[in-house]
Formats: C-alpha cells, sequence, structure tokens
C-alpha cells in the first residue's frame, strides 16, 4: 500500500468544491517522488483551427474533484497500487513552437529519469511528440493510439510541427515502432486521397470506426494487444475520438464516434500491458459551456490511471 501522503482529499472532510484544484484532489509533488505522475501540458500551438486545447488542464483538474478511489468494475484502487501525485505542468512558450517542444521534452526527460511514469493531460495532440522524445531512449516503443484522425500527415501550411502530423514524426525520429501502432477510430472525411498512404506503407494498422462497431470492444483491443505486445506501449487518447455529443468541446469534432461507455470498456481492456505513459488530448474548454467534455475526460483518465498504475505495480513486483 502506498504511503498516506500521497492519497486523494477525503470528501467526507473537505467537501468537493474546496481546497486547492489538482488532479483527482491529489497532493502536488515532484516526479522523484512517485512512481505515476499526473501532469498537465497546457499547450496548443500546434492547433490549425479551433484553439483552447492550452486550458484543458486546468479544467480537467477543476472536473477531476468527482474521482472517487476504486474501479467499481476491476476493483483497482491506484492511490493504494503507486505513489501518484499531481507534479505540476510542463512549461511551454506559447509564441514559440519549436522552444516550447523543447521545454517539454526536457520536463518528460526529467519524469524519466525521476523513475515515474507519466499520466498526461493536454493540450493539443502534439504535445505526445515530445513526451516520447523524453521518454523513449532504448529503442522504438509501442502505440496503442485513439483518435478520429490518423495525425500521421506530412505538414500544415509548411510547417512540419503541428497536431496533425506528431505520429509521423515519430515514426520517422525512430520513437515508435509502426508494426507495433494501432489507430482505432479513424473516421471522417479527408482533405486529400493520400492522407493515409504514409500511415499504411509504414505498416501501422489503421481500424476505421465502421470495423470497431461491427466488431466491438473485445476483438479490437485483441488485436491491439496482440500488435504491440508484451513489449513497452504508449497509449494516447484523442478525447474527438468519442461522437461529438459526448465530448463537444474539441478542436476538431467528427460526428458517427465512439460512446463514453465504448471507450471506458476499451481501456479497460487495455489492463496488463507493459506501459510506459499515456495520455489524453484535445480537451477545449471555451467549446465545452457544459463542462460535459472535462466531466468526461477526467472520468477517462481515471481509467487510464488504473491500467497504468497496474502496469507499474506489476513491473515493480507489486500487482
Amino acid at each position: 500500500m502506498t504511503e498516506q501522503k500521497f492519497q486523494p482529499l477525503d470528501s467526507g472532510i473537505v467537501p468537493r468544491f474546496a481546497g486547492l484544484p489538482t488532479f483527482m484532489r491529489l497532493p502536488v509533488a515532484r516526479p522523484e517522488e512517485v512512481d505515476v505522475a499526473l501532469v498537465g501540458v497546457p499547450f496548443d500551438g500546434g492547433t490549425t483551427n479551433r484553439p483552447g486545447t492550452r486550458h484543458g488542464p486546468r479544467e480537467v483538474r477543476n472536473q477531476s474533484s468527482l474521482v472517487r478511489r476504486v474501479h467499481h468494475v476491476t476493483g483497482v484502487s491506484p492511490f493504494d497500487l503507486v505513489r501518484v501525485a499531481d507534479c505540476g505542468d510542463a512549461p511551454i512558450n506559447p509564441l514559440d513552437l519549436n522552444e516550447s517542444l523543447e521545454s517539454i521534452g526536457g520536463f518528460f526527460d526529467g519524469i524519466r529519469r525521476a523513475g515515474a511514469a507519466p499520466l498526461t493531460v493536454g493540450g493539443d495532440h502534439l504535445i505526445t511528440l515530445p513526451i516520447l522524445r523524453g521518454l523513449v531512449t532504448d529503442g522504438p516503443v509501442g502505440l496503442i493510439h485513439f483518435d478520429a484522425h490518423s495525425d500521421t500527415y506530412d505538414n500544415f501550411f509548411g510547417n512540419r510541427y503541428n497536431h496533425g502530423t506528431p505520429f509521423r514524426r515519430a515514426v520517422e525520429e525512430g520513437l515508435l515502432d509502426p508494426k507495433r501502432m494501432v489507430q482505432i477510430g479513424l473516421r471522417g472525411a479527408i482533405s486529400d486521397a493520400s492522407n493515409y498512404d504514409f500511415a499504411r506503407a509504414a505498416g501501422i494498422r489503421l481500424i476505421f470506426i465502421e470495423e470497431f462497431i461491427e466488431r466491438g470492444p473485445e476483438d479490437v483491443m485483441a488485436e491491439a494487444r496482440a500488435i504491440v505486445g508484451d513489449q513497452a506501449t504508449y497509449l494516447t487518447f484523442d478525447i474527438d475520438v468519442l461522437d461529438p455529443s459526448f465530448a463537444p468541446g474539441t478542436g476538431t469534432p467528427e460526428i458517427g464516434g465512439m460512446s463514453t461507455r465504448e471507450a471506458q470498456a476499451m481501456l479497460r481492456l487495455a489492463r496488463g500491458l507493459n506501459l510506459i505513459g499515456a495520455d489524453l488530448v484535445e480537451v477545449s474548454p471555451p467549446f465545452d459551456p457544459s463542462g460535459l467534455t472535462a466531466i468526461t475526460a477526467s472520468t477517462l483518465l481515471f481509467e487510464l490511471l488504473c491500467i497504468l498504475a497496474d502496469s507499474v505495480a506489476r513491473r515493480d513486483g507489486r500487482g
């Protein structure tokens, strides 16, 4: 069991609407003090259309006050498995994309050196690239990627670093093994018939929403698990994989997406993977007046924490 200081505030003592807003009402700590570091990256400098995801981490912190302690299906209590805390936000420069990529990468390199596994809230999807730069040192890792979009385009407006290109850059930089990558939930019209050419040529497994609906969560996740195997894997969850009726507050909504129940089922089926970290991105509070998207994100963040804490505990012999 983890040390008592790494526990959420007791809602029977401190009401959920009181106290400082941290992820899941956890204490603030340094990465070297924890096993899992909850982190924000308030950056949307890679956004090409509707901005606002820079405000995502703060609002997800607010709504995560509703998170409770024990998963009602798996029985996992992540706060009792490992030491978890809010480790603050990565430093960014809102006026300089390249400087932000460097500072984000350096921040996650520090988390890796401290021996913690990061669970991150964005921010736009470009942040996954510097996160991987900071974490991956011993050869490419696998990736399970939930998204309406492949994000393997080459450039927008002549710029190779934006939220539509991170996974192409990550493959090119040797951070990801394309043969151990699966993208789930893809859908929507594309701007050019060649948009998926790179992904297909590289060997990335693309699972469009129509195939997902036909096969169902268990079959699809069985294949995803087989693709990444038992080697080091990163998991990234773009909130726009959900149908916008469940998560309207995002920059590039696409109708016809997953339900929240399907997403929860998929994440629960990822338990037991060898995860080095995970992120949840593209929550844009300015497009989320009801708070529904941030509430959804904070609940899915708890799902991610359960499987990441379980993975860390298993590696440490505590699972």
